[in-house]
């Protein structure tokens, strides 16, 4: 595979308090890193994974536990895990409304995730959900015709036979591919201004399209 257009999804993790006050925060937070990874098809869906997770510590093992969560891939999969430090209280799944308020629990986790499951260890457990994503290979990206177009732009800008040889090029790749999207940037604006035309008009405008886009996704 290129991997000028790779994606490094590093794992991230945040400790934090079980505490309902928190989900809001922890959303946004979400929110930002699926927004980095490329992945906001999954966001809506990755949060509520999260919320009930974490519903799922306070309503069980008790609010204000400690507890972890860690967002990964798993393969081409997100994964998202809630670490608390009670392996006894084991979630259930339950029979209730999905539009209900609250007790919907690990039904919804079972009802929207691709897996889920608990992981057991002394003083511990891990409980975890699995998200498919459109991706061919965790570094890669969702296959789209502007996300294909630009690759092709890039090509223009980029020698890839000329990156170091020998090393593995996900993040160095990606950053080389970002310094040609920024050249490709610069000589459009160049162009815009050369006929005539008003570079922030324009670039206000793309912004316009760019958001309309992800909101349709």
């Amino acid at each position: 595979m290129d991997c000028m257009g790779c994606m490094p999804r590093r794992a991230w993790k945040l400790p934090l308090l079980a505490e309902a006050r928190e989900v809001a925060a922890l959303r946004r937070i979400l929110r930002l890193h699926l927004e980095r990874w490329g992945l906001q098809e999954l966001s809506e869906t990755a949060q509520l994974c999260v919320s009930e997770l974490v519903a799922n510590v306070i309503n069980h093992v008790g609010p204000g536990t400690p507890i972890t969560l860690t967002v990964s891939m798993s393969g081409t999969r997100l994964r998202m895990e809630v670490h608390d430090p009670d392996p006894r209280a084991l979630p259930t799944l339950t029979d209730v409304d999905a539009d209900a308020e609250s007790g919907r629990g690990m039904a919804l986790i079972e009802a929207i995730t691709d897996r889920w499951g608990v992981d057991l260890a002394p003083g511990r457990k891990v409980t975890w959900c699995e998200l498919r994503t459109g991706l061919k290979a965790a570094d890669g990206h969702t296959a789209g015709l502007r996300v294909d177009r630009a690759a092709n732009v890039l090509g223009f800008y980029v020698d890839v036979a000329k990156l170091p040889p020998g090393t593995k090029r996900g993040r160095l790749g990606t950053a080389v591919a970002e310094e040609a999207a920024i050249n490709v940037i610069a000589d459009l604006l160049h162009w815009l201004g050369a006929h005539g035309r008003d570079p922030d008009e324009v670039l206000e405008r793309a912004q316009t399209h760019f958001l309309a886009d992800v909101e349709v996704r």
